[in-house]
């Protein structure tokens, strides 16, 4: 993976470098991780860690933890606004969470997702919200689902100067042609067919690519064909980070158990009893007690 350039941002579109890109370490000319720090990690071999965030308070956490990148993802439909999926989210939903999380943060990389049906209707419209990503929620990237058939729209936001993340595998927004959510690439047809969806975008400009609940032995396919970083989630060891949703690592949903999670700490039931002990002590009359009060 060292051996492969990563691709450089001429301020337009990702091109295949003509010489090892020159790398802006952390903390010169910009105070937040950048596109070039990303591939610098890259460069270096140093796993890329990503975590899902959604509000001002969390993003507090992540920054103070120092990791590279929040993804502001479409999955708040499920974790913050209880929805069977990502589908109902609006583009306004995505800009409302990015700028708090924006806020929270001085140094981490923000990439926001476009929601379903922000980009499917056209080129344009999907340009449009693109931008409203970057300029209203104030995110340094926009994240995409999809292969070939979105590859031309992804040439067109990296020519405007949108940097474009993309996203194969699982792509939530598809969970009803799907028909649920189920490991993609498996077999030789359908792993090859991820593969060509990979070149293609990489060949329109993204700069990353996220890899969703596919075989790790495809995972590792990708990246290795790839000179660009690919972030995992559910897709083995071999890319080139990972990423997982914050409330998830942290086990504050243990009714959600899919394979890929880790529950780094168990937070649900650490708060429950926190809340549990707030209820007896008001009912008790123990709190407020003269420590807490005016």
């Amino acid at each position: 993976m060292t051996d492969c350039l990563p691709l450089q941002y001429d301020g337009a579109a990702f091109k295949k470098p003509r010489s090892h890109p020159s790398m802006t370490p952390r903390g010169s000319m910009s105070s937040r991780n950048t596109i070039r720090t990303i591939h610098q990690r890259y460069a270096d071999d140093t796993p890329i860690t990503m975590v899902t965030c959604y509000d001002y308070t969390f993003a507090r956490l992540v920054e103070k933890a120092d990791l590279d990148i929040i993804l502001v993802g479409d999955s708040l439909g499920n974790v913050i606004q209880g929805q069977d999926t990502t589908v109902p989210v609006e583009v306004d939903d995505i800009i409302y969470h990015t700028r708090a999380v924006v806020r929270g943060t001085e140094t981490t990389h923000i990439v926001a997702d476009l929601p379903f049906m922000s980009y499917q209707a056209s080129e344009e419209e999907g340009l449009r919200n693109a931008g409203r990503l970057l300029k209203e929620g104030h995110a340094q990237a926009v994240k995409l689902e999809g292969g070939r058939s979105i590859a031309p729209m992804v040439d067109r936001m990296t020519d405007a100067g949108i940097p474009v993340v993309g996203h194969l595998g699982l792509t939530p927004q598809s969970v009803h042609a799907f028909g649920g959510y189920s490991v993609q690439g498996r077999g030789d047809d359908a792993a090859d067919e991820l593969l060509e969806d990979a070149r293609a975008l990489a060949d329109a400009g993204i700069y990353m690519l996220v890899l969703e609940m596919v075989p790790a032995a495809l995972a590792r396919r990708v990246t290795d064909e790839l000179s660009i970083p690919t972030i995992g989630i559910g897709a083995g060891d071999q890319t080139s980070g990972q990423v997982l949703v914050l409330q998830d690592l942290l086990g504050m949903n243990t009714d959600f158990q899919p394979r890929f999670v880790k529950r780094f700490v168990e937070l649900e039931s650490t708060i429950v009893d926190a809340l549990n002990d707030y209820g007896d002590e008001v009912r008790s009359g123990a709190f407020p007690d003269d420590d807490h009060a005016y």
